[in-house]
């Protein structure tokens, strides 16, 4: 009973620190990483004490990283794989390579370590982490882009290489060259079995099996099917002295072309968001603070040379082999500049096979965590300098300054995807317009590709105006995707020139509000494209095209009129939610009259 009761307590103290550090991290934009390591320094035993051996959940923890990878592995495939083949193992060897190499170099030269304690520490220390760097990505959504999908392309590939690594460690300590030779031999039977093993399992005997659980409809077992495979196959690949992480990378990997794939990341999701949490946690509270407390300098330069060593390596690699821009290869680098979950598990390999001392061991593991805690803040501090540089003041050139035109019949502001759309029916029935734009990029990408008359203006502004011949124009059409600068660019069109029609772009029911004041005729952006869609489906569920059309025609009509009787009440909040919900009973009465007579 004493344990039973002690991990309840365990876990409830898990879930606090979790609730109370990770919501305040977050709304002080520091992620969602730092706030479980802040949890874990703040419970474990160098802080309140409340857990006294971390060592009890660092082994359950590592399930986060394991369930994080096999979730990667069904969110591709084999085909996916090879397409990335370049990235994986071009990109990803040459950064493990060049990182491990120079790392190495400076171990050899400058920390007087031996040569296969430098190869372990350069190499070791090369590896970034897999569980910080996707979660990160992932948090602000810059998993699809140029950079992100680097980043994965060289954790995936580090991932892979942490195998052979860790099958390097004792080879390097080892003395008699004949056991060497053994164990390597065994050691690589073994990985070659365990794999053959996943690969023969998973496609011939886990489809079928999942084939019978779903049969069996019930969602509990469906969940314990999905956790047997991804915790066996880690379990296997553990035996084999293999990764448990790319053991369950491989499992999901095979299941990516299973019509159970979506089934399979459900259930497994909610696991991993939380056992990912543990094992920052877990990271956290391994933080040796009286080592920190007595060699500050000591810790904090090593962090801080891991980093700078790091960085500028990965952005050279970003740069030279992966084709990205200066801003992109500046985020990759500090996306994967820290330490990694998987150099905890070789450092401690090489102290067990005395390549390196304790105190030795117990420094690198604080520096790494510390550059697991620092990645979150360059990450702000990156996306605040990007931001800045991404968006520079370009000077215009004149020649995009001088509005010609002889007499425009339509005006476009804004050229963004409506305005090109526009722009282009336009060009093709030979009416003659002209359109403004404020960004030179814009101008100069439509100008080379689509050869239209577009011009720098800002719209709000007069002179801009008078010069784009705005009074000689019929229709004025605002396609800018801002709310307030359509509003502001409606106002001021229909006061200097009344006569003039103006269509405006608007991006829901108060923008549709504002506009018509302003005396513009709005377009809602997505109604016509949500019309559609909902015709297709009403077709595509029995109905025929006349009745689906004949409901989507009743469905406009009524918008119409409750949108008009909105704007009469626009200011009573509960006036305008009455006319919502007497809207909603009134369209229900109308489609089933409509019904009642289209079925006579």
């Amino acid at each position: 009973m004493p344990h039973e009761g002690s991990l309840l307590q365990s876990a409830v103290i898990f879930l606090l620190a979790a609730v109370i550090t990770v919501p305040l991290a977050k709304r002080l934009k520091l992620g969602a990483v730092l706030g479980y390591l802040l949890a874990g320094v703040v419970i474990g035993p160098q802080a309140l004490g409340l857990i006294g051996n971390p060592q009890s959940v660092a082994h359950f923890s590592e399930l986060g990283v394991v369930l994080l990878l096999f979730i990667i592995g069904l969110e591709l495939s084999p085909k996916r794989l090879w397409l990335m083949r370049k990235a994986v193992f071009g990109v990803g060897l040459a950064q493990v390579v060049v990182t491990g190499a120079v790392i190495g170099g400076i171990a050899l030269l400058f920390f007087d370590q031996s040569l296969p304690a430098a190869v372990v520490l350069g190499l070791g220390l090369a590896l970034s982490s897999t569980a910080l760097g996707l979660q990160s990505l992932a948090e602000n959504k810059q998993l699809t882009s140029p950079h992100g999908r680097l980043a994965f392309a060289i954790l995936l590939f580090q991932d892979i290489a942490a195998i052979p690594l860790i099958a390097l460690v004792p080879l390097l300590a080892a003395t008699g060259p004949e056991v060497a030779q053994g164990e390597t031999f065994n050691s690589v039977l073994k990985v070659v079995g365990s794999i053959a093993i996943v690969v023969i399992g998973g496609r011939y005997l886990l489809r079928p099996v999942f084939r019978t659980v779903a049969r069996s409809g019930l969602p509990e077992v469906s969940t314990a099917t999905a956790l047997l495979v991804v915790i066996g196959t880690a379990w296997l690949m553990e035996l084999a002295g293999v990764s448990m992480a790319l053991g369950a990378f491989l499992a999901g990997l095979l299941l990516a072309d299973s019509e159970y794939r979506h089934e399979l990341e459900s259930q497994i999701e909610p696991f991993k968001g939380l056992l990912l949490g543990l094992f920052f946690i877990s990271v956290g509270m391994g933080a040796n603070l009286a080592l920190l407390a007595e060699i500050p300098v000591v810790i904090v330069g090593f962090t801080l040379l891991l980093i700078l060593v790091k960085l500028p390596l990965l952005m050279a690699v970003g740069r030279l082999a992966g084709g990205l821009n200066r801003t992109s290869a500046l985020r990759l680098g500090v996306v994967l500049a820290a330490g990694g979950e998987f150099a905890f598990v070789v450092f401690k390999l090489g102290k067990d096979q005395g390549l390196f001392d304790a105190r030795t061991y117990d420094i690198l593991l604080l520096t790494i965590t510390l550059s697991m805690a620092v990645t979150p803040l360059l990450m702000l501090a990156c996306a605040k300098w990007s931001k800045k540089l991404t968006q520079p003041v370009r000077e215009v050139p004149e020649q995009y300054k001088r509005i010609e035109g002889d007499g425009p019949r339509v005006v476009i502001a804004g050229m963004g995807r409506m305005g090109q759309i526009v722009a282009r029916i336009l060009r093709a029935q030979n009416v003659p317009f002209i359109a403004l734009d404020t960004s030179v990029d814009t101008i100069e990408l439509i100008r080379t590709f689509e050869k239209v008359p577009v011009f720098y203006g800002d719209p709000m502004r007069a002179e801009v105006l008078h010069a784009a011949k705005v009074g000689e124009a019929e229709y004025f059409v605002i396609a800018t995707d801002d709310p307030d600068i359509s509003t502001k660019t409606a106002e001021l069109v229909k006061r200097l020139y009344p006569h003039l029609k103006v269509i405006a772009r608007a991006r829901n029911r108060q923008h549709v509000h504002r506009l018509v004041e302003a005396g513009a005729e709005p377009i809602r952006e997505t109604f016509y494209s949500s019309l559609e869609m909902t015709r297709r489906t009403l077709v595509g569920l029995g109905l025929s095209n006349a009745q689906a059309e004949q409901r989507i025609q009743l469905f406009t009509e009524h918008d119409e009129q409750v949108l008009e009787a909105q704007r009469m009440v626009l200011g009573d909040r509960d006036k305008v939610m009455q006319t919502t919900q007497e809207a909603r009973f009134e369209l229900a009465r109308l489609f089933e009259s409509d019904g009642e007579t289209g079925s006579t």
